[in-house]
């Protein structure tokens, strides 16, 4: 869906999404990343309802609210770095 333009220049980081280690553009924020890592969500449907994935990016609409280190944030707004663990999780992970 997504393809980083991958000039070189910015370096990598290696950060945890959903328990797995996944490379990341050292510039990119984590909704980027989100968008470009299957299932391309932020957060998967609760309750018979419909998924949410980053849409304004900007952080206006929260579509992109996930769980970066045990805290909910606004996806979009957070710069990825080294280490960082970022969860997508299901409904318990949204309260």
């Amino acid at each position: 869906m997504f393809e980083p333009i991958d000039d070189g220049a910015a370096g990598h980081v290696t950060v945890t999404l959903d328990g797995v280690a996944v490379t990341a553009d050292a510039r990119e924020s984590v909704a980027a990343l989100l968008l470009r890592t299957p299932p391309h969500l932020a957060r998967p449907p609760m309750a018979g309802g419909t998924a949410h994935a980053p849409f304004c990016q900007m952080g206006a609409c929260f579509e992109c609210l996930a769980r970066v280190d045990g805290i909910r944030v606004r996806t979009c707004l957070v710069p990825v770095r080294e280490g960082m663990v970022i969860e997508r999780g299901g409904p318990e992970a949204q309260s």
